[in-house]
């Protein structure tokens, strides 16, 4: 089809055409972000669950070893005892020394493992905080989750009403395209929706910026179907440049 048709149409037909044709393009894109918005809340929620899990998989983690530290400490401290007990009853000064060096030295490993137990405690209060934190944040986006969804679910049924009007008005309108354009146009709405139109910016074509030629803006106040050279968009003057 050339874009010099001498189809006469109806400027305000395609004024009409394009504006319902970006409503449609825009009430579509809204209902399809609407599930998207919610698998996002969905990754949230799952991110968050996942990381209370971590949380309390270090804290469990901790705590076992925390209470494997306690039981050495009170297994040293019983042994240091009978060995306190055997020092009393030593038959030779080398017995004697000898307990004496290894109760020196269960004390000292004692006392080294008293400080990692005391660290060990610091850092389990550092991890039930951070569980707590983590069971609050999951909280959070559960209810976040919730409330989001079923925000989307209301306005998708107005998206939707509103989709319906929009296309009901397009059927009717596109019944005024003269039957000679109406499958050019239908193939190229079905291509490019609303790209399919385009108004005219000055002396260029608001799609692409082709400068148009003075033959073409004539052919546009005759109110003739015209053509993009460029982009190919069905052209027409916007609502503040009335054909005269």
């Amino acid at each position: 089809m050339s874009t010099n048709t001498k189809i006469e149409i109806n400027t305000e037909l395609l004024r009409r055409l394009h504006r319902v044709h970006r409503q449609r393009t825009d009430l579509t894109g809204q209902i399809e972000r609407g599930p998207r918005q919610i698998k996002a809340g969905e990754a949230l929620v799952a991110k968050a669950t996942a990381a209370l899990e971590s949380a309390r998989q270090a804290l469990k983690k901790a705590t076992m070893a925390s209470d494997e530290k306690q039981l050495q400490l009170k297994s040293r401290e019983i042994r240091i005892e009978e060995l306190e007990a055997k020092l009393n009853a030593a038959s030779s000064n080398r017995e004697f020394s000898a307990l004496k060096e290894q109760i020196a030295a269960d004390k000292q490993a004692n006392s080294v493992l008293g400080d990692e137990i005391l660290e060990a405690l610091e850092q389990l209060e550092v991890l039930e905080a951070n569980v707590k934190e983590t069971t609050a944040e999951l909280a959070k986006q559960e209810t976040d989750q919730a409330a989001r969804i079923k925000e989307i679910e209301s306005n998708l049924v107005t998206l939707r009403e509103d989709l319906q009007r929009v296309e009901s008005e397009l059927d009717s309108s596109e019944k005024e395209i003269p039957s000679e354009a109406i499958k050019d146009y239908r193939r190229m709405t079905e291509a490019k929706g609303e790209d399919a139109l385009a108004p005219v910016d000055g002396d260029s074509c608001g799609g692409c910026f082709q400068t148009l030629t003075t033959q073409y803006i004539e052919w546009l106040r005759r109110s003739m179907l015209v053509r993009c050279p460029n982009c190919n968009a069905y052209l027409y003057f916007p609502e503040d440049r009335r054909v005269k």
